[in-house]
């Protein structure tokens, strides 16, 4: 047994732990429980390897080990790329789907959660190796919380204000509020949407808020999440009872249609409220800087 042998399993194990910590399935059931989840503990298995081996391979001057790291970093975007394959197989069965965007997020929050393992195990390493293995544990115990902070992401409730409005008929028009979310000619599909439809309001709180409520991808994850967590009273072929969001375009609110099978107000303003903002939908254009040209405009 090296001088190294120690440090490295206690490197690996601190890792594959902040993997499992990091891992969870909550009411999307994704990944899936128990084969879903083994996948990902393997994964993180490796990726606590690849960081712990890095600091030996450095003080012993074996820096063409250190490309292990690149051979990894392409490994991992594959990962990235089978949940972004399977969840758009999955979402062609779902009742709301979750959208290219939502998707997007969850595949990109994959990969990068193997890069904060290779992170933690590197560090704890790097403790245990330069002091002594109490070092390590604290450096590995707050690397672990550190990664935690990093993999959750903003909410929705943090950008806009939630409000619960009836959904009402103007002829065969379908409001909330004041909003125009549909058509609906049949009256017993309107009796239907009266008795078990639920209308909420979002209000940005800021411009930046309101661009990001503008991208579809953004409406869609709220209309899957809480399709999700309150189930959804439709079937295929009912094209009547999707639910919908749409935007007024005059301020930039979103009324959110949705036919619960649970008519609970309360949980689902908190559900909408814990839906995340998606990465790919955060615009900012307050933060645009104007420059304008040495020979100044053109128009």
């Amino acid at each position: 047994m090296t001088e190294y042998t120690l440090p490295i399993a206690f490197g690996v194990v601190i890792g594959t732990i902040s993997r499992i910590y990091m891992l969870r399935t909550d009411y999307r059931q994704y990944p899936t429980y128990l084969h879903g989840k083994i996948i990902h503990v393997a994964l993180g298995f490796i990726a606590a390897g690849l960081g712990t081996v890095a600091i030996p391979s450095i003080l012993e001057e074996e820096f063409t080990a250190i490309t292990f790291l690149t051979i990894a970093a392409s490994q991992f975007r594959e990962v990235r790329n089978m949940e972004r394959n399977t969840l758009a197989e999955l979402d062609r069965y779902e009742m709301v789907p979750r959208g290219a965007t939502y998707i997007e997020g969850i595949a990109i929050a994959f990969e990068s959660r193997n890069y904060l393992v290779i992170f933690t195990s590197l560090v704890s390493t790097m403790g245990y190796l330069l002091v002594n293995i109490w070092v390590g544990l604290l450096a590995g115990i707050i690397s672990i919380f550190i990664s935690r902070s990093l993999m959750s992401g903003g909410k929705i409730r943090d950008i806009v204000e939630i409000e619960f409005v009836q959904p009402r008929f103007e002829g065969a028009g379908l409001y909330v509020d004041n909003i125009y979310i549909m058509n609906i000619g049949l009256p017993k599909r309107q009796e239907e949407v009266l008795r078990y439809g639920m209308g909420f309001i979002l209000k940005p709180k800021s411009f930046d808020a309101r661009a990001t409520l503008a991208n579809l991808g953004q409406r869609q994850a709220i209309l899957h999440d809480v399709s999700t967590a309150l189930g959804v009273y439709r079937d295929s072929g009912t094209p009547a009872l999707v639910p919908l969001a749409k935007r007024d375009l005059d301020d930039g609110r979103i009324g959110v249609f949705v036919l619960p099978q649970e008519k609970d107000i309360e949980k689902a303003i908190k559900i909408i409220g814990a839906v995340p903002t998606l990465e790919n939908a955060i615009r900012m254009p307050t933060e645009r800087k104007k420059v304008e040209p040495a020979g100044g405009s053109d128009k």
